[in-house]
């Protein structure tokens, strides 16, 4: 892209020594990362302010600087000011990687609860289908068939548009992506157009960052807000929160309620078989939960147009996400409890995987929960994630989640008031003991549930990532039981 080019697309306020000199780039919002010749662009984060770094930037050798406020240097750079470089950073970097949103059939999901695993089951299905599809979400980002760290479930604008680019030279047709609140509030979508969006639902996540439930909802709405006639909109009406989604949605509404058009066949511990419109669905995962995941997937893809059939027989095979009520089981066939990992870490998430259990399991089986919260996030959830723990789980251990810049100790203090008898309550500073202590304690014929982290594989303690995976310390805990050494 040249000056004058960029100048054209932005429509700036004002500009100053902009000389239309050959091309220009990359576009970069963090002045650490600018080399000779980038346009940098100063975006007011919420903690960091980019116009705090336009020297630096300068002096990196930016040649071009987009701002919100006037700006003068003596040395040979082009300043343009805009009135808002947040909104204008998304599509500026979907015009800098050649409008890849553009040549890929794009999905997105939001939720607080679900985004992930009915974002991999429509990726399943689609590459069952022999679809050529990426991934991009909370567990990994994926370009075809290949798998990437995900540091963010919605990546930054600049990001986000180099990788549609490199998922486009891979040879991308569809893209299944999870799109979080904060990335709506944050017009990190911005330049994107969707052609379908499905509306999980909405609990008690994100308060610390929303303040209310009523913006956290505003936040979601503006991704339906945003679709063009030609989207639609998959909405779980069961949810409070619907009918708000689609106030304004000018796309196709297409409607999902377990008490209108969907039921549920059975839900047995080897899996769910539901109705939606019609079509029975078998599948592999269980609970009153992911039949709404496994509902919204196939709706996605009939509304993208893939087989029905072809769909209904992907999703009889497909596991979803990974951390998403995985089993962790020994390969050998000696007797163990039945202990599940699950990324559950709000409190109807919580709630909801409990009552999974509570359902499925017989009179004398009890149900152990393990479980804490993050630092620095939503201190209000704290005590109602232990209000969820309570009516479901006959043994609790609350321990250690990623405690981030937080006193692990004040945070389980905070979760423990949320009980009204902590009679059947055990609290564990480290998590790694926490789940010994239950597999310790349970029989082979109980139920371990280890919720909060899920696929992580690490744990985040005072700005540093520790090595940690619920499933791999699970394991070797049911192997020392398991040679009675536990």
């Amino acid at each position: 892209m040249t000056t004058p080019e960029l100048i054209e697309f932005i429509n700036p306020l004002n500009t100053s020594h902009c000389k239309p000199e050959g091309e220009i780039g990359p576009l970069v919002q963090d002045s650490r990362q600018v080399i000779e010749g980038s346009v940098f662009i100063a975006i007011e984060g919420t903690e960091v302010d980019g116009h705090m770094f336009l020297d630096d930037a300068v002096h990196q050798g930016a040649k071009v600087i987009i701002c919100e406020e006037s700006y003068y240097t003596d040395a040979e750079v082009c300043v343009i000011e805009v009135e808002n470089t947040r909104i204008l950073v998304g599509p500026l970097a979907q015009k800098f990687a050649e409008n890849p949103a553009k040549q890929m059939t794009i999905v997105g999901v939001t939720g607080t609860n679900g985004k992930t695993t009915t974002a991999t089951l429509v990726y399943q299905v689609l590459c069952a289908c022999g679809k050529k599809t990426s991934l991009l979400g909370t567990v990994a980002k994926r370009i075809l068939t290949e798998s990437f760290d995900s540091k963010l479930t919605t990546a930054d604008p600049i990001e986000l548009a180099d990788d549609m680019r490199k998922m486009i030279e891979a040879g991308s047709e569809y893209l299944v992506m999870e799109v979080s609140s904060h990335a709506l509030d944050q017009a990190r979508v911005g330049g994107i157009e969707f052609s379908v969006a499905a509306f999980t639902n909405l609990s008690h996540d994100h308060l610390d960052y929303h303040n209310t439930v009523e913006e956290y909802a505003s936040a979601k709405k503006i991704l339906f807000d945003s679709l063009p006639e030609e989207a639609s909109a998959i909405i779980n009406m069961d949810d409070e929160q619907g009918t708000h989604m689609i106030g304004n949605t000018k796309a196709k509404i297409v409607e999902l309620s377990f008490n209108k058009n969907a039921n549920i066949l059975e839900n047995t511990p080897n899996g769910l078989k539901i109705e939606v419109d019609g079509n029975v669905i078998s599948s592999p995962l269980v609970g009153d939960f992911n039949a709404y995941n496994i509902a919204e997937a196939f709706l996605i893809c009939k509304e993208l147009g893939i087989d029905e059939q072809k769909t209904l027989l992907a999703l009889a095979k497909a596991k979803g996400a990974a951390g998403r009520m995985e089993q962790v089981v020994l390969d050998n066939s000696s007797p163990q409890p039945t202990v599940i990992v699950d990324y559950a870490h709000t409190p109807d998430a919580l709630y909801n995987v409990l009552k999974t259990l509570a359902g499925m399991k017989s009179e004398k089986q009890f149900i152990y929960c393990v479980f804490g919260a993050g630092g620095d996030r939503d201190a209000a959830k704290r005590p109602e994630m232990a209000k969820a723990a309570a009516a479901f789980a006959d043994e609790i251990i609350v321990t250690s989640d990623n405690p981030r810049t937080e006193n692990p100790d004040l945070i389980i203090a905070d979760i423990l008031q949320g009980f009204e008898s902590t009679e059947n309550v055990t609290s564990l500073t480290s998590r790694k003991d926490a789940i010994f202590k239950a597999v310790e304690a349970a029989s082979v014929h109980d139920i371990i549930l280890i919720a909060g982290k899920g696929h992580e594989d690490y744990q985040e303690i005072n700005g540093e990532k520790h090595p940690f995976d619920d499933r791999i310390t699970a394991r070797e805990a049911l192997e020392l039981k398991a040679k009675g050494e536990l």
